[in-house]
């Protein structure tokens, strides 16, 4: 089967597939309110990812994020992990969460054959965490980043959204705690989106100002691999950690593009902003359906944009980063 490439030539071999957009925690950069459901939701059931598992791994899918919202507040989150882990083609499982239930399940989880975990820690003070998070379980988030190191998962990441005012400042921090844990520090730049417009311009720090300083410490840029995606990978052989930078309002961020995301209610997104989304439920009731659903995604490949637009100052249809998996 012909692998996903769209009329750029990139290929796409990654999936962030969300399983709800629901989430227990009230980020100021995502759902400051809190999570409030447009009626009563209905995400995509077992059934229904299993076939949107089987159609991308058709066509060249060999990793598969769990995303959401927060992905483990599904109570079959773990038999989602399985699904995955069952379907022929996908190497590599990943989820991304706020880590308030990974100190409890890491080993479970891991035995369901999840190996990557990227937890969301906005900054390394408690009191700073709860004010950007809207919650206080920072120490229990971290015992769930140790105990992930303690099973024994291939890749352990810490997402940080850069906010100025908020923790832009606080790199020794992390500094201090790379030295001795084996993790990836991803500093992520605060992204616009269609609900933030006036938070945006506030908070929005440039990752470059973090670039500048790692630079000026000695720590250089690691070669990129054949799978990476935007990611500019930095180490140092005094630290146990590794630091990401992930900069969308950089110059050709998009020409590494390598992933697809597929909305908690069946919708196909080819890019984090810009389009509303592709339907796809109609042709997850059945596995009869399964051909023509891999001629609709080769088809939708089509119609994906050479960049984001966000450096032009467009941020797209997306109302918050919750609702299509980030």
């Amino acid at each position: 089967m012909q692998e996903l490439q769209d009329r750029f030539g990139r290929r796409f071999h990654y999936l962030r597939l969300s399983i709800t957009d629901a989430c227990n925690f009230k980020c100021q950069y995502c759902l400051p309110n809190g999570y409030k459901p447009d009626g009563k939701p209905r995400f995509l059931n077992l059934d229904e990812i299993r076939r949107v598992l089987s159609a991308f791994a058709q066509v060249g899918t060999r990793k598969v994020r769990i995303t959401g919202g927060e992905p483990t507040l599904r109570k079959d989150f773990e038999s989602v992990l399985e699904l995955v882990a069952a379907t022929p083609g996908v190497e590599r499982i990943a989820t991304t969460t706020n880590g308030y239930r990974l100190a409890e399940h890491a080993e479970a989880w891991h035995r369901a054959g999840l190996r990557q975990v990227n937890v969301s820690v906005d900054s390394l003070d408690p009191k700073r965490f709860a004010q950007i998070t809207g919650d206080s379980r920072f120490h229990q988030v971290m015992q769930g980043i140790d105990r992930a190191l303690e099973v024994g998962y291939d890749k352990v990441k810490m997402n940080v959204v850069l906010l100025k005012e908020l923790n832009g400042d606080q790199l020794p921090l992390f500094l201090d705690y790379l030295r001795d844990h084996p993790v990836d520090l991803r500093f992520i730049e605060l992204m616009e989106t269609g609900l933030h417009h006036d938070y945006f311009q506030q908070h929005h720090l440039s990752g470059a100002v973090i670039q500048a300083q790692l630079l000026k410490e000695g720590w250089r840029l690691d070669p990129r691999g054949a799978d990476d995606g935007p990611a500019l990978n930095y180490s140092h052989p005094d630290y146990a950690g590794r630091i990401g930078l992930i900069m969308p309002y950089s110059k050709d961020f998009c020409a590494s593009c390598n992933r697809l995301r597929v909305s908690a209610i069946g919708k196909l997104h080819l890019c984090l902003f810009t389009e509303a989304g592709i339907e796809l439920r109609d042709l997850l009731g059945a596995d009869a359906q399964q051909e023509e659903l891999v001629a609709r995604l080769h088809a939708a490949l089509g119609q994906k944009e050479a960049t984001h637009y966000l450096q032009e100052g467009n941020s797209g249809a997306t109302p918050h980063l919750a609702s299509i998996g980030g």
